[in-house]
């Protein structure tokens, strides 16, 4: 049951992609919320951790939040991913082989992560005009993910985890930089939502295989 709806999900993600740079619709809306709600099935089902049902279904929250693609549905699609990237953190530092000392393993990811966090909030605060609060908020919650992350071992799935978190940080700066830094009509804009899409459902398989 769960390896069907792993795959059913992964033909609504397929079948949303060319949607995704669409305006909003209805079958938009189901097609990208259903992507990962079935991931979160698919946890749940596969008595995964708890904390990953929760980080799925919140993001899935996310998704269909800002499937409508108003500045009201975006702050409270931002809050959604804010909770459920708070859920992911957890989830990486109480599973049972995490230690902190990791991080300081890989210090190049680690002082990769604390740069472009300094870079992203020095060209967004400018930009994100009434939404400057919430997307500052949201950078240290996201690059903590990342940081999170690196206290999880290589080995087995686990190896998964941390592709899986930089798909997801990469994702959201290329959402960050769609609608903030490019300007209308910019021709980089025919192309990002078919990158941000493989890489924001990509890094959320990624997660639920490294903790299923």
């Amino acid at each position: 049951m769960t390896t069907v709806l792993f795959w059913i999900a992964a033909a609504c993600a397929l079948a949303y992609l060319p949607l995704s740079p669409r305006p909003a619709s209805t079958l938009r809306s189901v097609l990208k919320t259903a992507s990962v709600t079935l991931l979160a099935m698919t946890a749940l089902l596969g008595a995964g951790p708890l904390l990953l049902v929760v980080a799925l279904l919140l993001c899935a929250i996310g998704d269909a939040l800002l499937s409508r693609e108003t500045d009201s549905t975006f702050m409270a699609g931002i809050g959604a991913f804010a909770a459920g990237h708070l859920a992911y953190i957890a989830l990486f530092l109480t599973h049972s082989s995490s230690n902190l000392a990791l991080i300081f393993d890989q210090p190049g990811y680690f002082w990769s992560l604390i740069i472009l966090g300094i870079v992203a909030a020095t060209l967004l605060a400018p930009r994100a005009g009434d939404l400057k609060g919430p997307v500052l908020g949201y950078i240290p919650i996201i690059l903590g993910m990342g940081v999170a992350v690196l206290t999880l071992p290589e080995t087995g799935a686990l190896r998964w985890a941390l592709p899986a978190a930089l798909a997801f940080i990469a994702s959201d700066l290329i959402l960050a930089t769609e609608k903030f830094l490019l300007p209308k009509g910019h021709p980089a804009l025919k192309i990002t939502p078919y990158l941000v899409w493989p890489l924001y459902w990509g890094a959320q398989a990624g997660l639920l295989i490294a903790f299923l």
